[in-house]
């Protein structure tokens, strides 16, 4: 089968090469740039939790200063592998959306133990820390990266999603799928997609691209990507 794959590079790698490896062919697109957003100077010793919405948020904070026992609330595999990867130890891991992270911080943390720090980028599709709030928590949200739609497609890649349009696009958030419905419009690549099958994490992200005709639409969360493969 021919994949689409259209994280960033370093959050691809690992299935670039399993696909690779299972004989399929494999396209990157990275459709949302990443750069990291310096951030007021903080007092991390303030809090007892923190939050992590995306492994992005992660990568771009200076952990130096924080202590690796706090309670870390992270929202799928791949941002608590980042987690574990810098040291953190009291991890706790929702399946793959927000929804689901936010139960698992009503189930796991008391409001009365003190306040939550929640870094993210600036663009959410669900707001976190205002449901939070309202759940009588205390919760300080910052905002460490900006992402940024890509806009253009190199030639080679146009040439050869035309020679070979790929069996699964995977994408990973409404920004993402956003980005790609431009690119798709702006190529005027509306009509290559009927063999496809357009895998989506969450709704929001299939919403955006249901004006173009899959062969099917599926949801799924990070880390489900291989078994997938199988459902088609």
């Amino acid at each position: 089968m021919h994949i689409l794959l259209t994280r960033p590079l370093d959050d691809s790698k690992e299935l670039i090469l399993k696909f690779s490896s299972m004989n399929h062919k494999v396209s990157h697109l990275p459709l949302l740039q990443i750069k990291k957003k310096e951030i007021p100077e903080t007092d991390f010793k303030q809090f007892k939790a923190i939050i992590f919405t995306s492994a992005n948020a992660i990568k771009n904070l200076d952990i130096s200063k924080i202590d690796k026992n706090i309670f870390c609330f992270c929202v799928g595999l791949a941002t608590e592998r980042k987690a574990k990867e810098l040291g953190f130890q009291n991890i706790f891991c929702a399946e793959g959306n927000v929804n689901n992270l936010k139960e698992l911080i009503l189930q796991n943390f008391d409001p009365k133990i003190g306040s939550m720090l929640y870094l993210s980028g600036e663009i959410v599709s669900f707001n976190l820390d205002k449901d939070l709030i309202s759940e009588n928590y205390v919760v300080k949200r910052i905002i460490n990266y900006t992402t940024t739609a890509t806009e253009n497609l190199h030639n080679d890649f146009l040439r050869d999603i035309k020679l070979s349009v790929p069996e699964i696009v995977f994408i990973y958030s409404e920004n993402s799928a956003k980005a790609f419905y431009s690119l798709i419009k702006k190529y005027n690549l509306d009509n290559i997609w009927m063999d496809t099958n357009l895998m989506c994490m969450g709704e929001k992200a299939s919403s955006a691209l249901n004006d173009i005709k899959w062969k099917k639409i599926f949801l799924f969360n990070s880390g489900e990507e291989e078994f997938l493969l199988y459902k088609i």
